[in-house]
């Protein structure tokens, strides 16, 4: 593709990507399909020939953008939110351009450095002491894994990464995390080495959150029966209801047993910028690894995960390399970001998160998440008022859980009450005027709604709510 076709097109994808955010609300924000609809229309062999880009695109607007799940929609409330903003794409626009790989600092110094500023500009943000460092990993799951590598080395005192998991050791390292904890956590020890059996699941108080009286408990039966307590994982923001482990008390624990306490606050470390929610953190500065995403609540595109650790000693002796064709004069004096997880290759994500922080400011990020949260106290308000409905979880952030609970359906049991709700959702979901997801807390099925789109207001909550009423009714 020569300057000026690119050029040209390059125009129009702009405007189309202007008129698109201008106009997400006219698409259903779920596509009414089934599995193998789109794979049925396209074809199963590569084209053989070179085909125009306007015939691309025309397949792009016809066979791709009507199967398309609009997360950027103002009405999309399911899973949590998955923000981008016209800052941030136009950040990743111009990192798509430069095709960097910022493995080390030669290969891009203005990758590395902008990540150092950036990042230590979000710990500012945060109030994470001076001690963390920080890096961009490409999810809250990836930071995970790298926590729990760090952990396992602290362990064994680095043995595992010279000389692999002897069968003794894999069984006496044990990690714990609430039952209410991300799934990532499992997926983690599974490809750390220690084995799923090897995680501790711990009880959760009345608010779901980690009971520390459990944990303080799970670990002295783990070192009665000669195993090695190693690590755990506490959660500010749980993915089911936001619920908020308490950091103080485990940070305790982690201390009199030395574990590595990580800090999974994927959705909630958004909301440490606001210094009215700065109190559900304390503990953080006590932690040795934290993990948060701007990619879901900050209005920066996927993927962008901001990891900090307390002993940056500890993260690069876990992933350092030094194979002869990476190393450059400059070794010495500089950063090598290959070395502060587990890829070698990087992309230049720091330059959508700058666009975003600078386009934005501090401020302006503040009062678009003080809106967030507002409208979810707006919305649980409105929940707990009516006598159809039942809230399931606190609401300490902006994702409500509830469920329709009328008389007749509760009379015929908790089965029939999980069945209604289920079919409920399908109602709402079916309309294609909002998407939201379901979650299970105390083995109840309860729906899950969660405001935090970039271009979400008042009436956009105020109409979801009237749709689930009305398709509540009209059971």
């Amino acid at each position: 593709m020569q300057a000026e076709e690119f050029r040209r097109h390059g125009h129009d994808l702009i405007d189309w990507v202007a008129d698109y955010l201008q106009g997400v609300e006219a698409y259903p924000v779920l596509p009414d399909l089934q599995p193998g609809d789109v794979r049925r229309r396209l074809p199963a062999e590569p084209p053989r020939e070179p085909e125009a880009m306007e015939t691309i695109l025309k397949d792009f607007r016809t066979l791709i953008l009507p199967a398309v799940t609009h997360w950027n929609h103002p009405r999309f409330f399911a899973y949590f939110p998955a923000n981008q903003s016209g800052p941030s794409i136009l950040g990743e626009l111009l990192s798509a351009a430069l095709g960097v790989n910022a493995m080390v600092w030669q290969s891009c110094p203005a990758a590395t450095e902008l990540e150092e500023v950036v990042m230590d500009w979000l710990r500012r943000m945060i109030g994470l002491p001076e001690s963390f460092r920080g890096v961009i990993q490409d999810t809250a799951s990836t930071a995970t894994i790298v926590a729990l590598l760090c952990a396992r080395e602290r362990a064994t005192d680095f043995a595992t990464n010279e000389h692999g998991f002897y069968a003794r050791t894999a069984a006496a390292l044990r990690v714990y995390c609430s039952r209410e904890a991300h799934s990532s956590v499992e997926k983690g020890l599974k490809a750390a080495g220690f084995g799923r059996e090897h995680l501790v699941p711990i009880a959760v108080d009345n608010e779901l959150a980690l009971d520390p009286t459990d944990l303080a408990q799970k670990i002295a039966a783990d070192r009665e029966q000669g195993l090695t307590p190693c690590a755990v994982v506490a959660t500010v923001g749980t993915t089911s209801s936001t619920a908020l482990d308490p950091l103080v008390p485990i940070a305790d624990l982690a201390d009199r047993h030395r574990l590595w306490l990580h800090v999974d606050a994927a959705l909630a470390g958004s909301a440490a910028i606001l210094p009215e929610k700065r109190a559900m953190f304390d503990g953080l500065e006590r932690a040795d690894s934290f993990v948060f995403n701007p990619h879901k609540w900050l209005f920066t595109n996927f993927d962008c995960s901001a990891f900090f650790c307390r002993d940056p000693q500890t993260l690069v002796r876990t992933f350092a390399i030094d194979p002869e064709y990476l190393r450059t004069a400059f070794d010495s004096g500089a950063t090598n970001l290959r070395d502060w997880g587990l890829a070698l290759g990087r992309r230049f994500r720091a330059l959508k998160l700058w666009f975003v922080l600078r386009s934005y400011g501090v401020e302006g990020l503040q009062a678009r998440l003080r809106e967030h949260l507002g409208l979810a106290q707006e919305f649980m308000q409105w929940v707990v008022a009516d006598p159809q409905f039942e809230l399931l979880a606190p609401v300490p952030l902006q994702t409500i859980c509830f469920r329709h609970c009328p008389p007749e359906v509760a009379a015929a049991g908790a089965e029939a009450l999980d069945r209604h709700n289920a079919a409920l959702l399908q109602r709402v979901n079916a309309t294609g005027q909002l998407f939201m997801t379901h979650t299970r807390l105390r083995e109840r099925y309860c729906l899950r709604l969660s405001i935090g789109q970039t271009e979400t207001r008042r009436e956009h909550v105020v109409a979801a709510w009237r749709l689930i009423r009305d398709c509540a009714q009209a059971r």
